[in-house]
């Protein structure tokens, strides 16, 4: 049997959180969650943690070299390093718009890349 200590981020409250695992790895009792999301946290945290993702992309020709992204969804944990290394080989023309698509469908996830900031 394995216990998971983590912290709640699924609101401001951050909750002190105690998942226990049988030697399979299921979950057999969360404990010290105050709310529904915080169950549901817990519970992905430990099964299929996933991150939202936020860099920046290199603008050819624009007034700034750089425009910030993020991704449209979270993403699996595990693929973060994958997904930067696709991230910065990425680059997007000037004009940039809030919103524009610089990467669809990152690394077969479903997430977007997308531009947070406009670039003239």
């Amino acid at each position: 049997m394995a216990v998971r200590d983590i912290i709640c981020v699924a609101c401001p409250r951050g909750c002190p959180i105690k998942v226990t695992l049988d030697d399979a790895g299921n979950i057999t009792n969360i404990e010290g969650f105050t709310c529904k999301r915080g169950e549901e946290y817990a519970r992905a945290e430990v099964t299929h943690p996933e991150r939202s993702l936020t860099s920046t992309v290199k603008v050819i020709g624009g007034s700034a070299y750089v425009v910030p992204v993020k991704s449209s969804t979270a993403i699996p944990k595990e693929l973060l390093f994958d997904a930067m290394k696709e991230v910065n080989k990425a680059s997007i023309n000037a004009p940039v718009h809030i919103g524009d698509v610089v990467i669809k469908d990152l690394l077969g996830t479903g997430a977007d890349i997308v531009a947070t900031n406009e670039i003239d």
